[in-house]
């Protein structure tokens, strides 16, 4: 696969690094509009094309494949772009910024045959994928409770540096500059995680969301902080089980943490992720009347860096796919609309 990388800002340096370690990807050219800041990632990663815009690199053509590594908001313009000139793509989630353009994005995408997969990293994690296939398997009964959170303090402690002063951060508290916030940012996250263990989908919620006073009327130079710092939703999936969805900047203490837990009437799992190791214990058996929870093993997984270069390879699409991408965008947005008012479900 001849891999092109779509933007060079902080996550570009982690597609780099993980597609160079395939011994049948090539990164063959990078996209970026700050020339210093392209020449700096290229001569970094060894990338001898380079251009200032998709439009120059789709003439050019001698790519096989796109990571889009581009603002949130930039997503639906250059994939569409990149589905128009029959490239597989490699996006950064969210899809989309709503769920209309990741509906758009998803049909585009199977329409022209293309291979099609989203960076939801957690997915890597091998607790997760054991902790679904137990579900799946019946060993822990019908669920019927659930509690997912992600937990960043990245508000409140300066471990990946001072959000007051740094681009990088302020961007992600300010609607204006394209964020939707901790739900928008991290929420996707957690609720793919949630629902891909529990092997079912959200079909109704209800939302509360919140921004905390940050700054001085709430704005630091150019940027004003109105994107919000905290949600809750309340869920039920269409298995018929119930449980909150939380997620959070201010979470002091916990530096970057997924949190599920899931009750059936035969047993339960927790799983836990820093997004680096992650841990599963289950409770079942005999062990549910003591309150005993022990280890689960859980083999090594795919990343899915590799596996959308086996999808390329195969022609099979692998998952998360842009269907599964639009699909929570479209509960993410439901979640924004019902802040407050009551239940709403999810067609």
């Amino acid at each position: 696969m001849r891999l092109l990388i779509l933007g060079t800002g902080s996550m570009a340096k982690a597609h780099a690094l993980a597609f160079a370690g395939e011994a049948d990807v090539q990164i063959v050219a990078a996209v970026e509009p700050n020339q210093e800041r392209l020449g700096k990632f290229a001569d970094e990663h060894n990338i001898p094309n380079r251009f200032a815009n998709l439009e120059e690199a789709i003439t050019w053509g001698a790519f096989d494949a796109a990571a889009n590594v581009t603002p949130d908001v930039v997503h639906y313009p250059t994939t569409m772009q990149l589905i128009a000139a029959g490239k597989d793509v490699f996006c950064e989630k969210p899809l989309a910024t709503n769920y209309a353009n990741a509906r758009e994005m998803a049909d585009a995408a199977n329409a022209a045959g293309i291979m099609n997969m989203v960076n939801l990293t957690y997915r890597s994690s091998p607790a997760v994928q054991k902790a679904r296939e137990i579900v799946m398997s019946g060993e822990i009964g019908s669920l019927k409770h659930f509690e997912a959170s992600y937990l960043q303090s990245w508000l409140v402690g300066k471990h990946w540096g001072d959000w007051k002063t740094e681009d990088r951060w302020l961007w992600r508290l300010s609607s204006a500059h394209g964020s939707k916030g901790v739900l928008g940012d991290v929420g996707i996250h957690v609720l793919d995680f949630a629902t891909y263990a529990a092997a079912s989908d959200v079909t109704s919620l209800n939302s509360r969301i919140k921004t905390f006073h940050k700054a001085p009327d709430e704005r630091i130079d150019e940027y004003t902080l109105d994107a919000n710092d905290s949600v809750v939703i309340t869920a039920e999936l269409g298995n018929g089980a119930l449980g909150p969805i939380q997620a959070t900047r201010w979470a002091t203490g916990n530096l970057n943490d997924i949190r599920l837990s899931l009750y059936g009437d035969l047993g339960a799992l927790r799983v836990m992720t820093d997004g680096k190791v992650s841990s599963l214990t289950q409770c079942v058996g005999l062990d549910i009347h003591t309150q005993t929870w022990r280890d689960v093993e859980c083999p090594p997984v795919p990343t899915n860096y590799q596996r959308f270069a086996a999808a390329v390879r195969s022609r099979v699409n692998g998952e998360p796919d842009f269907r599964r991408a639009a699909a929570l965008q479209q509960v993410l947005d439901i979640s924004f609309a019902a802040n407050g008012l009551g239940t709403l479900r999810v067609e």
